[in-house]
């Protein structure tokens, strides 16, 4: 199973409304007070289905692009693998610029989803060879985009599946709590971990997360190289822009 937790169920209204604005004229099942997941697969699979494209990157927090469609944002240690995520999320090789170097992505990358989101690749965090100086100029960035972006709904904290939780994925998630940003963990690299050990890295991730105020009850393991877990990232997404969309 590549998705693990406690998150309520979402609505029939909220899948209406994704599936036009998706240009699906099916309707939710008529008897159905909840949603399965196959359904918010579906829709999920259609938003990202269509036209993604760079459209900004920021080093600094002055040099933010205007406020515009829903964003969520992508955070990780230095080689998580956010870039072949978010590759894998667009169906696209080459969307975000991959590198076997850690600390390639030094700003805030913008990738405008067909105008209904907009996908945020953060600058990657846990890299000792990088500067203290450029460390810090990086953290002053995150800080400053998470602190005074209205339009972020979500920050997707990506995990190196195959260790689990760090010290630096820790710090992270207090800024998220202390900044009062709504995230969510994603396990990566699910393909490189032994299939006897995945449910205890994801119970393991749980129950760390009930520490956290900012956090969201439910860990998603997925695979950049096999697509395992990818359709429930864009099921997860396609459901939170349908019902904040509602608000």
């Amino acid at each position: 199973m590549s998705v693990r937790g406690r998150s309520p169920a979402p609505t029939r209204d909220a899948l209406a409304r994704a599936l036009a604005q998706e240009g699906g004229g099916e309707s939710p099942p008529p008897h159905a007070e909840e949603v399965s997941e196959t359904d918010w697969i579906e829709v999920g699979r259609k938003l990202f289905a269509g036209p993604c494209g760079f459209v900004y990157a920021a080093a600094r927090a002055d040099g933010l692009p205007p406020v515009g469609a829903p964003e969520v944002a992508f955070a990780g240690r230095s080689n998580v693998g956010k870039s072949s995520l978010i590759n894998a999320l667009t169906g696209r090789n080459a969307l975000a610029r991959t590198s076997h170097t850690p600390g390639r992505t030094q700003e805030l990358i913008f990738f405008d989803l067909n105008g209904k989101a907009t996908l945020v690749d953060m600058p990657g965090y846990g890299y000792a060879a990088v500067s203290k100086e450029k460390s810090a100029s990086w953290g002053r960035l995150v800080r400053d985009y998470l602190r005074g972006r209205p339009s972020l709904l979500r920050v997707f904290v990506l995990v190196d599946g195959r260790h689990g939780l760090k010290d630096s994925d820790r710090e992270t998630m207090k800024l998220l709590d202390a900044s009062a940003v709504s995230y969510a963990v994603v396990l990566t690299k699910r393909d490189e971990v032994k299939a006897a050990e995945r449910d205890m890295r994801v119970e393991a991730t749980l129950e760390a997360l009930l520490k956290h105020v900012a956090a969201y009850p439910e860990v998603i393991f997925t695979s950049s190289r096999s697509g395992e877990g990818v359709p429930e990232l864009r099921a997860h997404i396609a459901r939170l822009l349908a019902e904040r969309g509602a608000r």
